[in-house]
């Protein structure tokens, strides 16, 4: 998303018109950022092509070009067997489709992009690629190595972003705990969250995709010191039982990870943690399942998500059989997922009585949906909150939570 709000942006500096996402469906020419992450991902991108090239056959449309990780990953095929495309370009080639439209890549443009998200929240990448080697990844094949971006750079970025009415920032990466280690040879996520935190205007910074393994407890200090650094952490930790972690390559052991979440909670008391996992990697039997949901039993996660393994070629996980069927994958998932539903539910059932400051996101059938500072946009729970005055959308209010489900909260407004 935010590769496409970057190209957007550039464009539009150029005086070309430019939506996200057209409804209207009265433009000339699309370009498709697709995703080669995984094998859901790739087929939702693969069929977006074909739709947008349906179309041009149809003559309502000049051009379809693309962009993103599938086309770093797999051009000449695709070249071969979608020859409809105008244009294939990787994931750095941003100037490359810039001159596809005579236009010129701006680099004074720092930070300037045409926003996806409604007004009040956007992403703010702070690196690109990646040097773990996790057994099952393709993003280091795709984004390359770590490559962080300048702080001031990012400070100028966040200044530009709260001049359009932003108000709480994610910070996304494939890696946020390496920030700075290329360029100032130093891990500098604490300094950023300060330097972020000092923007005014700047409500809510939220962290995502940090890695455990040597995980940098000095960024827990920049959270407990301001107000403005939410108390979230986003920390994918993918399995539990040690001869999967050592399988993946995650560099770490499920004691030293319980150490990890112990002192982490300790540091910031009632912070929310999010982890995601993977179910159905080589070799994983039931006995392994079962260690994990003991494991999220024991360790009560916020958050909680989970994908089924995805064979890629190219990664180290690739010269491992694929064992475990498509739909074993699928059951366990679900077997783990009902594990976390209870404690969701549970967790959620504490809150109720108790006042937090809200986010209104959007009004939907007649009601308001906003979040806690311990949700995050789509993945996270949701405050539904019934109100006979208007809220004024991407502002804050108090809401007194008055029911609990599983991953939702209803509630009030309160003065």
């Amino acid at each position: 998303m935010v590769d496409s709000e970057v190209l957007s942006g550039q464009l539009i500096a150029n005086e070309i018109d430019v939506v996200h996402e057209n409804k209207k469906s009265d433009h000339n020419i699309v370009v498709v950022n697709t995703c080669g992450f995984i094998e859901k991902a790739k087929e939702e991108s693969i069929n977006t092509i074909l739709d947008q090239v349906e179309l041009k056959k149809r003559g309502k449309l000049d051009k379809v070009y693309v962009t993103g990780c599938l086309s770093e990953r797999y051009k000449q095929n695709l070249e071969a067997e979608i020859p409809e495309v105008d244009a294939f370009f990787g994931t750095m080639e941003l100037p490359m489709i810039l001159k596809q439209f005579e236009a010129d890549y701006k680099t004074e443009l720092i930070g300037e992009r045409l926003l996806a998200t409604p007004q009040h929240y956007a992403y703010l990448k702070i690196s690109e690629g990646c040097n773990r080697t996790c057994a099952f990844c393709a993003i280091p094949l795709m984004r390359g190595q770590h490559v962080s971006k300048p702080l001031d750079e990012l400070v100028k970025e966040a200044e530009g972003l709260v001049k359009k009415g932003v108000k709480e920032i994610m910070l996304i990466a494939q890696e946020l705990t390496y920030y700075g280690l290329d360029i100032y040879k130093k891990r500098m996520l604490p300094d950023l969250l300060r330097r972020l935190s000092d923007v005014k205007g700047l409500e809510w910074i939220r962290l995502h995709y940090a890695y455990p393994s040597k995980f940098p407890m000095d960024i827990l200090d920049a959270i407990v010191e301001r107000d403005n650094i939410c108390n979230y952490l986003d920390m994918p930790l993918q399995h539990a039982a040690n001869n999967m972690l050592a399988a993946m390559k995650r560099q770490i052991t499920r004691e030293e990870m319980e150490d990890l979440t112990a002192a982490i909670r300790q540091k910031v008391p009632g912070i929310c943690l999010r982890t995601t996992l993977i179910a159905g990697f080589p070799g994983e039997t039931q006995d392994d399942v079962e260690e994990l949901k003991e494991f999220l039993v024991k360790q009560r996660f916020d958050r909680v998500g989970i994908f089924t393994y995805s064979h890629e070629e190219g990664t180290s996980g690739f010269a491992l059989t694929d064992d475990v069927p498509e739909e074993e994958k699928e059951r366990r998932a679900q077997e783990i997922m009902e594990v976390q539903q209870e404690i969701s539910l549970e967790l959620n059932q504490e809150k109720i009585g108790k006042t937090f400051k809200t986010l209104i996101d959007k009004k939907e059938a007649g009601r308001y949906l906003g979040r806690t500072e311990f949700d995050s946009v789509e993945v996270d729970n949701e405050v539904v909150i019934h109100s006979k005055k208007k809220l004024p959308i991407g502002e804050f209010v108090n809401v007194k939570i008055t029911k609990a489900y599983d991953y939702d909260l209803e509630g009030e407004v309160v003065d």
